[in-house]
């Protein structure tokens, strides 16, 4: 039976960048999840008899709201739920199999990089028929629709099995349980010259892969290790844990200490990699060399044709505004276009659907293609894997001569998290009120060439976005942004990105901190960070 449930609205439901995010007790509320997705099914339309893709990345709660999901589908009227085995899905394998099997659209239950566990973070975000984050005004109607929601409806049903493949129903609603790797693997076979990467590995190629105890782990295994011929134990913490095994899931130098100390010790293997909780970002570190995410995107945009999906070429990138111009460099060398976007993924599907950009990415370890409308960690690694197959050198190598045929973008991000947010908000408002006074004044021997408050024009849709960062430029060609990210649960996290170019290769091996520590301190003096939030230094620096 489908009961229509009376409740009452909960504040703060507002998708931010990636979905709802709060902490797990949060969303173990009586009525909170059923309130945020009768709230997601009442801002959509024509949807009866439809297909929704429902998986997560196997997180503390995932299961429990799998169950509350696919019995509101089934009420809403969707005619058939497709749901990974065990509640396994990863995100770029959630975007895969909605655009594979046409799918009305889907729910990914994931907090993505952060903190898992009953203490950690939950999170639920809506995608999209083209397999991406739902746009702003979808996002905007599901959360306007959050505060004067009164009922929900939900079947009766009993919980299905989510661990055995095949069909079942909730009431008249086929659920069908699938392989969480399956169409996943097939479009990667289709991408990417595996017979070359066999060959790679055969001749005796090293490489360990961290999925971080998240939701990536039986993806690497089936690929890198089974149908790729990796030596067994290539993948480790491969087996996705409700808390992540205590891991924080964050592919980055500080989250990922361990995999990155390896590669730098006498025991490196060729390549490192990680991905994070739901399998949508990734690290490349090869034997002594960290890769920025930066300079991966630029890399994998410049050798992309050597895989087979990218052979005739990339027909335009596009970077989130935050992300180095190392990417600008090879698109002016390639002709192409490169589209700076606000951060979130979503402002790259509309290029991605007008066939204006092939290859994404953001700083923030996310990089991706064409091929979904997600980033992809996996994809990522498997690029890095082919370049590395056809051109046989070192990763230290190829980026070495990536620097000397672009040059060298230094660049680092500072992240103060957990800061109180009227003290990060007050400070963000003190630097846009200072916009117009900025360019001409001198700080630390560099002046200022200009300052704003970045915005975002779609060339697609017509569409502003606006107050997405502020820049600060200067007369060297250096940057500094300053921004909220909107990605955390607790307090605010200030995230500062530093930037300067080098032409000369003589100076491309320097630290980054060394190289930018000029700018570093202008960049902490400016705002007066310490001032205002009482933070001496940042938390993490990648």
């Amino acid at each position: 039976m489908i009961r229509v449930v009376a409740t009452t609205p909960f504040d703060g439901q507002k998708p931010g960048t990636s979905g709802l995010r709060k902490k797990v007790q949060v969303f173990q509320q009586p009525h909170y999840v059923e309130n945020f997705i009768q709230s997601v099914f009442d801002s959509l339309q024509d949807f009866e008899g439809e297909t929704l893709v429902i998986g997560g990345d196997g997180r503390y709660y995932n299961r429990e709201a799998i169950q509350t999901v696919i019995r509101m589908a089934a009420a809403a009227g969707f005619g058939r739920v497709m749901v990974g085995r065990s509640g396994i899905l990863s995100t770029p394998a959630a975007s895969c199999v909605i655009r594979k099997h046409e799918a009305f659209g889907g729910i990914i239950l994931s907090a993505s990089h952060n903190p898992g566990g009953e203490h950690g973070d939950f999170g639920i975000k809506y995608n999209i028929g083209n397999g991406g984050p739902a746009p702003e005004h979808v996002t905007e109607a599901i959360f306007a629709r959050s505060r004067e929601i009164r009922e929900y409806r939900i079947s009766d049903a009993p919980d299905v099995d989510l661990d055995t493949p095949g069909l079942t129903r909730v009431e008249d609603m086929v659920v069908d349980v699938i392989d969480p790797v399956e169409d996943y693997a097939e479009l990667m076979g289709a991408l990417f010259d595996f017979d070359a990467i066999r060959d790679l590995f055969s001749s005796g190629f090293t490489m360990r892969f961290d999925a971080m105890s998240a939701v990536t782990g039986p993806y690497a295994r089936a690929i890198i290790e089974e149908t790729l011929g990796a030596a067994p134990g290539t993948v480790v913490h491969g087996e996705p844990l409700l808390d992540f095994g205590g891991h924080h899931p964050d592919p980055n130098l500080v989250h990922a200490k361990d995999l990155a100390d390896l590669l730098m010790s006498d025991q490196a293997p060729d390549l490192g990699a990680a991905s994070d909780g739901d399998g949508d970002r990734n690290m490349i570190i090869g034997r002594g060399r960290f890769v920025t995410p930066s300079d991966s995107l630029a890399i994998i945009a410049a050798n992309a044709y050597l895989a087979p999906g990218y052979k005739a070429g990339i027909k335009g990138i596009a970077r989130s505004m935050p992300t180095s111009g190392a990417a600008d460099r090879v698109a002016e060398k390639l002709g192409i276009t490169c589209y700076e976007t606000p951060t979130g993924w979503k402002f790259f599907g509309n290029l991605l659907d007008a066939g204006l950009a092939t290859v994404c990415g953001e700083e923030s370890f996310g990089t991706g293609s064409n091929h979904v409308r997600e980033k992809d960690g996996l994809w990522a690694v498997l690029m890095w894997l082919n370049i590395l197959a056809v051109r046989r050198q070192s990763v230290a190598d190829i980026v070495s001569e990536h620097w000397a045929t672009y040059g060298r973008n230094y660049y680092t991000r500072h992240d103060y998290e957990e800061v109180d947010s009227a003290a990060a908000d007050a400070l963000m408002v003190d630097l846009r009120r200072r916009l117009d006074v900025l360019p001409g004044t001198v700080v630390n021997g560099l002046t200022i060439e200009r300052a704003d408050d970045f915005a975002y024009d779609d060339p697609v849709d017509g569409s502003v976005t606006t107050r997405q960062g502020v820049r600060v430029f200067f007369d060297d060609g250096s940057r500094i942004v300053y921004r909220l990210s909107g990605t955390g649960t607790a307090g605010a996290t200030l995230r500062v990105y530093l930037e300067h170019f080098e032409p000369d290769p003589a100076r491309h091996d320097l630290d980054p901190q060394d190289a930018l520590a000029g700018l570093i301190e202008i960049a902490r003096t400016l705002p007066d960070i310490e001032g205002r939030t009482g933070r001496r230094a940042p938390d993490v620096i990648t």
